[in-house]
């Protein structure tokens, strides 16, 4: 079965507008939950074959895992190929929009997101093994809060600074809509804004042309 990814983001930047929003969730909502909390590298990749990076990959999933894979890969286009170290487990991030926009930082996607049994850099060399060559290479410190009935991601982003993903994940692609809209609804309760996408884009692309001297610090940059 296909997960389909509805994900809004909201740049909060400063650690004390962080700080608000969690206040804020906790005022709305006294049941909220931290479900996840973990330390991210993403290494992000370009070029290579999608299909050639399954049959790579092939060995290290079960079936549904490669149904699932398969599907994306026929489905999906503008497809974003990450790696990810998440603590001590490593992980293949295929992301493919629905939505015209990239799947980099689309609000609509599909998403596959699996474990394997390899190292960080077993992985990536696969990847680049399918035609692949490195775009950026980002780093993180991730909470996860369950609130409502939707997941929001509160991150600390090499670059960036504080950045919110309010998000949820369907089986039912013709739900995508109104989840967007509720989505928005929660995030105007919270009094966030969502992040647009010409700018995301652009900052985006700064990061990737700037990489080196960001990832794994904590040093921000601002892009309007």
């Amino acid at each position: 079965m296909s997960h389909y990814e509805i994900e809004i983001k909201s740049l909060l930047g400063t650690k004390d507008k962080a700080e608000d929003l969690v206040s804020r969730m906790l005022d709305i909502d006294p049941d909220i939950k931290i479900v996840g909390e973990n330390c991210q590298l993403n290494h992000y990749f370009i070029g290579g074959d999608i299909h050639e990076l399954y049959k790579k990959v092939e060995y290290l999933f079960s079936g549904a895992e490669l149904d699932k894979f398969k599907m994306i890969a026929d489905k999906g286009k503008d497809f974003s190929i990450r790696t990810r170290q998440k603590d001590e487990e490593v992980l293949l991030v295929i992301k493919a929009s629905l939505d015209g926009g990239t799947s980099s930082n689309t609000v609509s996607r599909m998403e596959f997101e699996e474990s394997v049994a390899i190292t960080f850099d077993e992985l990536d060399r696969l990847v680049e093994s399918a035609g692949y060559t490195y775009e950026a290479k980002w780093s993180r410190e991730r909470v996860e809060y369950a609130y409502k009935d939707i997941n929001v991601c509160l991150d600390k982003n090499a670059g960036y600074g504080y950045l919110a993903e309010f998000e949820v994940v369907t089986s039912n692609e013709d739900e995508l809509p109104q989840v967007k809209e509720k989505l928005l609804s929660l995030m105007k309760e919270l009094e966030v804004e969502e992040l647009p996408q010409d700018r995301l884009a652009r900052m985006f692309a700064y990061y990737n042309e700037h990489w080196p001297e960001y990832y794994g610090t904590d040093k921000t940059f601002t892009v309007e």
